[in-house]
């Protein structure tokens, strides 16, 4: 875009996302009470290159309207500030989009009937299968090595279990990587966990092309702005992706406008985590830098034993002085540090290693760090005031609860329903002054913001549920905050013009809508980043567009 091309959006609402220029609040109370939700005022927008030149009301935006190169009517719709995704993975993202999801499997037969089909349709390449859930089969068993590779003869095959904690493996990738059998996870079937499970990751991944890794990315990067999302953090680590994926990244955001990705690299320091994250541009050595794996996998280390397996409580790949010694490291050399815990024994572990970090360095240093922890579903009171008092940053996925929480879910199967309900406790952590920065760790689950903010503000425990306007906040300028970013990405006059345009429908009055159950989410219509466009429906919303649409 050239620095003088003019847009104005006019005819719907603008929702800044800034309290001072959204006006006074109102409540709209659903039985257990998400508001309340911010009621804005102005209706029309004005773009000048890269910057928000003015909001306002409708009768001003005449003004504005003769010298524009765009006039885009909203028709009732909504602009507001674009999402960010707080936790992504975004190769596995593309490969899940374009290759076999396994999702809608309903048993063992009919994972391995899809299989086949694929295997026959895909003939020359490694299979990768992504999203089977057993708890969600008519029967839990899960196929054998033999039945695998019945299903794709002389394949080499990994099928990553939803959570991307736990896969099944056909016999020819066994053969590519037998020291799978060497290590913690293996049980001699075709399913690993833990470290053979990364074995089996990475002879997988091994397998797949440089070029197809850069198909990935851009497929990834543009689903993420398909659904109003301008920046992802992505959560790189050794035993998730190469390190080249972010050179990757680099690459495709020099050649087009994309997605921002802030990059994050998780590995201990005491292994060169901290030389490497800076060598990768990364913002930290953080991310999913792991303490424990997974409720659905059962790796998720837990203080008292699985319901459906009482003699397993998980296990914490990190002590407390493992994490301290990475916190000061990281601290002392200017990046932030984090670790994915979703265990409470796993964030007792990593809260026990910043109070010893907090002896070496001191709170105030501790807390300028910003550092962040990924997912934290379960933890103890104590421990949430602690995060608080040291601003460490919760980044966190809603759509969890949504997808796996409640008295029926998959986490009352595995923890009872005591402990389902008090998982991803945002109105205990907000309540104690965390930070929040929400994502969806695609591709655990896909890009889907305003499903995020839902189910926030619709948590299966209604004392855990926080206002549709706290978890939108979460989910845009939380996660600038979580990524060392000072501006809130509010829009306003000066500021870069980051937003996204959505269709609405259903909602009574203006401003973010209730997302009550059953209604529907907005849909998106634009996102723009730094006054570029990255997704565009292009339908005929009767906007006058003007000659001049130069955007690169």
């Amino acid at each position: 875009m050239t620095s003088s091309h003019r847009v104005l959006l006019r005819g719907g609402t603008i929702l800044t996302g800034d309290d001072r220029a959204d006006g006074p609040t109102h409540h709209l109370a659903h039985p257990d009470g998400p508001g309340p939700r911010s009621r804005p005022t102005s209706t029309a927008m004005a773009v000048e290159g890269h910057v928000i030149s003015w909001i306002g009301d409708e009768g001003e935006a005449d003004a504005y309207a003769d010298g524009a190169d765009e006039v885009l009517h909203l028709a009732g719709g909504l602009v507001t500030p674009a999402f960010v995704d707080a936790h992504v993975h975004t190769s596995q993202t593309g490969l899940r989009l374009g290759g076999l999801d396994l999702a809608a499997a309903t048993s063992a037969h009919d994972l391995l009937d899809r299989l086949a089909r694929y295997a026959r349709g895909y003939p020359d390449a490694v299979i990768l299968g992504f999203g089977w859930d057993e708890t969600r089969w008519t029967d839990p068993r899960l196929p054998s090595a033999a039945e695998i590779d019945r299903a794709a003869p002389g394949r080499p095959v990994y099928l990553s279990r939803v959570d991307v904690h736990s896969g099944l493996v056909s016999g020819a990738l066994y053969e590519r990587a037998p020291a799978m059998a060497t290590r913690p996870g293996w049980d001699g079937t075709a399913r690993v966990e833990r470290e053979a499970h990364h074995v089996a990751r990475d002879a997988a991944s091994a397998l797949v092309t440089r070029t197809q890794r850069r198909t990935a990315i851009a497929v990834a990067l543009a689903a993420a702005a398909a659904n109003g999302v301008a920046s992802v953090h992505e959560m790189a680590a050794p035993h998730v992706n190469p390190a080249d994926d972010l050179a990757l990244i680099a690459e495709i955001a020099a050649e087009r406008p994309v997605v921002e990705v802030v990059p994050y690299w998780g590995e201990l320091a005491t292994t060169g985590g901290v030389e490497r994250a800076r060598a990768l541009g990364a913002r930290g050595a953080a991310g999913d830098l792991c303490a424990d794996g997974a409720f659905g996998s059962r790796t998720a280390a837990l203080t008292a034993h699985y319901v459906d397996r009482p003699d397993h409580a998980g296990r914490t790949y990190l002590d407390a002085e493992e994490v301290a010694e990475h916190v000061v490291a990281c601290t002392r050399a200017g990046l932030q540090a984090g670790f994915h815990c979703i265990g409470d024994a796993a964030t007792a572990a990593v809260v026990d290693g910043f109070r010893r970090a907090e002896k070496r360095l001191g709170a105030d240093r501790l807390t300028a760090a910003r550092h962040r922890l990924e997912h934290v579903e379960l933890i103890a009171a104590e421990d949430v005031a602690d995060l608080a008092r040291w601003g460490v940053v919760v980044s966190g996925q809603p759509a969890f609860d949504a997808a796996w929480g409640g008295a029926d879910g998959m986490y009352a199967t595995r923890l009872g329903v005591e402990r389902a309900l008090a998982a991803n406790p945002w109105a205990t952590m907000r309540r104690a002054g965390v930070r929040l920065a929400f994502g969806s760790d695609t591709p655990v689950t896909p890009f889907d913001p305003w499903g995020g903010v839902r189910a926030a503000a619709w948590h299966h425990n209604a004392d855990e549920r926080i206002s549709v306007a706290d978890a939108f906040a979460a989910h845009t300028g939380g996660g600038r905050w979580a990524a060392l970013d000072d501006h809130d990405g509010a829009l306003r006059p000066g500021a870069e013009a980051t937003y996204a345009v959505w269709d609405l429908e259903g909602s009574e009055l203006p401003g973010l809508p209730s997302l009550a159950p059953g209604t529907p989410s907005p849909t998106c219509v634009r996102t723009v980043a730094g006054g570029r466009i990255l997704f565009d429906r292009g339908d005929d919303r009767g906007d006058d567009r003007h000659n001049d649409r130069e955007h690169t």
